[in-house]
């Protein structure tokens, strides 16, 4: 039985850039050992993480600890500045005022700065044998390591792939054979939901719909994204598409489109056989080619990565698997 009569604190200061399994198992552990803990978010102004993304992941993955965010400017090593001590000691003394009981870290420095604080120092797992990695090492290859990261970071080191293209292309198939292949999530082409029960018309008041459900529906997926995440159509799709059916879009569209951007976007050529459906508009092959030089226009004219896939349908997906495994790799 514990028979403590004070409350323990004790500290865990990182970059956690990003966090990772080690990162987790550590403040994990200082949880356990003591009654409240407080973690420290270091961050600079020209980290490739920003601070405040990864203070949200922080506080979402340890929501009974005192998570806080250092911005200031402060020095790296003690090479940097002759008081370097001094100034991390006042420096956490004045963001945490609390008395500090014990420091907790995976490299020796914590056996100093427990000094500093008035603290015992607790190590743990000094020589990184559990978790023999370093977040350089995450950062350089984030889907390489991917199982060291928690999930609330997957959605932004995942890739995204775009299907792209003119109707009847095999775009909701191949995204669908993607995603299996590559055991992970996809967004579904939501007009199609949205417009089946209408009998498969599109009024012009159905657009922002259809973009907002596509928006949101990556956004939602992202949690649960292994790697990579596939992508049936996108808002520059649903902005072609408005403008041919209505001959405009409504601007937010338009701006959204201009900042959803894609690893890879896959573009399907139209060298394969017609198939009517209730969502299809032009089967003649001339409009299908020129629909396609339309998107082929729009994906130069906005810059992100593109492939065209023509061939068969296995050609394609053979082409499509390879271009991923290249991605990820």
């Amino acid at each position: 039985m514990d028979d403590r009569s004070e409350i323990t604190r004790g500290f865990v200061l990182g970059k956690f850039m990003p966090p990772h399994r080690g990162h987790r198992l550590l403040c994990r552990f200082a949880e356990q050992f003591c009654d409240n803990l407080t973690i420290l978010v270091c961050s600079l102004e020209d980290d490739p993480i920003p601070g405040d993304v990864r203070y949200g992941w922080m506080r979402e993955m340890f929501p009974a600890s005192d998570v806080i965010h250092l911005s200031e400017d402060m020095p790296q090593e003690p090479k940097d500045h002759p008081e370097f001590w001094k100034i991390w000691r006042e420096t956490i003394k004045r963001i945490e005022p609390r008395d500090i009981d014990y420091v907790f870290a995976s490299e020796p420095y914590g056996e100093r700065l427990a000094k500093e604080l008035d603290a015992r120092f607790i190590p743990f797992d000094l020589g990184r044998e559990m978790m023999p990695i370093s977040g350089t090492e995450i950062r350089e290859h984030p889907t390489k390591h991917w199982e060291m990261l928690p999930e609330c970071t997957h959605g932004y080191f995942a890739k995204r792939v775009c299907v792209f293209g003119p109707e009847s292309t095999g775009k909701s198939t191949l995204t669908r054979k993607l995603a299996a292949e590559f055991r992970t999530v996809y967004a579904w082409e939501h007009a199609r939901a949205l417009l089946d029960p209408k009998g498969g018309s599109c009024d012009q008041s159905d657009i922002p719909l259809i973009a907002q459900a596509q928006l949101s529906l990556e956004a939602a997926l992202l949690g649960n994204v292994n790697r990579v995440l596939f992508c049936d159509t996108n808002l520059l799709l649903t902005e072609i598409w408005s403008e041919v059916l209505f001959g405009d879009c409504p601007e937010w569209i338009r701006t959204a489109a201009e900042h959803q951007h894609y690893d890879l976007t896959l573009l399907l050529d139209v060298d394969v056989p017609w198939v009517d459906d209730s969502q299809r508009y032009f089967p003649d092959q001339s409009a299908r080619e020129a629909f396609f030089e339309r998107c082929k226009m729009a994906l130069e004219a906005k810059g992100d990565p593109f492939v065209i896939l023509s061939g068969n349908y296995d050609e394609r997906f053979h082409t499509a698997c390879d271009l991923v495994r290249t991605l990820i790799s």
